[in-house]
């Protein structure tokens, strides 16, 4: 831990940017537990939980393409306040959602919402490796990582109990005032970063990109290694077993948030823990173990409390494995490309996400049962682990570099 105090200490600019993920991410989350109570209040089909969980990530997808082109045109704080300011907007307007004749507006909300997002989440990513070396970005990754985690318990936890004691709306409106306060923050937050201009038109550095993948087929690869994290998109998943095994022992919004809060300390703990220890092939390992965490989990979903507990293990490997293989990707790029190859990156990422969330619903309405469901997901993590061993036989890949002594040298 203190790795990543000694890097937010001699990294002005990384410090603000954190404090304003934490806050922003914090309002996502805690808002994020307000929806699925409100649709389950509002008694909809299993299929229309998974579609609301799949337009989460589905709004990154569609605006994936899009966004490259402009990360590498504009500079990067002010495509990120604009993307704040739409954030803010899209949750406010949260409030006025009432009734199921209200779904289609909440369609519309959530995919603003996740697509500003997800842009967000682009710009900040692709400008990072600009920022920063490489031992110093994976710890910057992990980091960023374990404030997604922090964000999420402390979002769904005390999301859950606001919901819980003062209502829906108020999340909402919370959730809103966040986003502002990291408008304000990220405003007077000086960013000297320049931008590579490549005298190409947007329809070029598209056809840019696809060239680069087409001759780069390494970056293909660690792309697709990536997308197999998105199989953690648990939110449609973990929304069903609340409904189905523990409506009637307590509230809600109370075991959506303590579900989802056992689960991002797992989040939490994993890196710290972990990081000292991995090499690639060790990180082989760490796929097969999130598949061994989520069978383990499906066993026992049934029981609260043992539910409660398996969580800690799902959530613990799956930041590792997030923070690792960005971080190859990032390493194994051209800086001409970084916001189009990281754009597509979590186009890919996304799509996996998604999918997973339809075919949550789309089994679950199939009477498939959600214990079978969690084990097909767990396989996932164990073919992701194969397909990694398949490229470290196909590729040269350099060690990341996680010596900790080095690491503290070097900041």
């Amino acid at each position: 831990m203190n790795v990543y105090i000694q890097l937010l200490k001699s990294e002005p600019i990384i410090k603000r940017l954190s404090i304003i993920q934490l806050i922003s991410y914090f309002g996502a989350w805690f808002s994020n537990i307000a929806i699925y109570t409100l649709l389950l209040e509002m008694n909809v089909s299993a299929s229309v939980i998974a579609f609301v969980a799949m337009l989460h990530f589905l709004a990154g997808v569609f605006q994936a393409p899009f966004s490259g082109p402009i990360i590498d045109s504009f500079k990067p704080k002010r495509l990120m306040l604009f993307i704040i300011l739409i954030e803010m907007f899209a949750t406010f307007a949260l409030i006025f959602i009432n009734s199921v004749n209200d779904l289609r507006m909440l369609y519309l909300l959530i995919f603003i919402k996740m697509a500003g997002a997800s842009f967000y989440f682009t710009t900040e990513m692709s400008l990072l490796p600009k920022l920063l070396e490489a031992q110093k970005l994976q710890k910057a990754n992990e980091m960023h990582s374990i404030i997604w985690s922090l964000s999420y318990t402390l979002g769904m936890s005390i999301g859950g109990f606001v919901v819980y004691i003062f209502g829906i709306k108020l999340a909402f409106l919370i959730d809103s005032m966040m986003f502002f306060s990291a408008y304000i923050l990220l405003l007077t937050l000086k960013i000297e970063i320049g931008v590579i201009h490549t005298h190409e038109n947007f329809l070029q550095m598209m056809q840019g990109t696809f060239a680069y993948l087409k001759k780069e087929k390494l970056a293909l690869q660690l792309m697709i290694l990536h997308a197999f994290v998105g199989l953690t998109a648990f939110d449609a998943l973990v929304a069903l077993m609340v409904d189905k095994y523990y409506a009637g022992l307590l509230a809600t919004s109370l075991a959506l948030g303590l579900l989802h809060s056992f689960r991002a300390l797992g989040l939490v703990l994993g890196p710290i823990v972990l990081s000292k220890y991995l090499k690639h092939k060790v990180v082989v390992y760490v796929f097969m173990a999130q598949g061994v965490a989520v069978s383990i989990w499906a066993f026992v979903m049934s029981n609260f409390y043992l539910s409660l507990l398996s969580s800690i293990l799902v959530g613990f490997f799956t930041t590792t494995l997030w923070s690792y293989t960005y971080t190859l990707l990032q390493k194994n790029i051209d800086a001409k490309y970084y916001g189009r190859i990281v754009a597509y990156n979590d186009m890919l990422f996304l799509s996996s996400a998604a999918l997973t969330s339809f075919m949550i619903g789309f089994l679950a309405t199939h009477n498939i049962s959600l214990e079978t469901i969690t084990l097909l997901m767990a396989g996932g993590f164990v073919v992701g682990g194969f397909y990694f061993v398949w490229i470290l036989k196909s590729n040269r890949l350099e060690e990341i570099g996680y010596n900790l002594n080095k690491e503290k040298d070097d900041i």
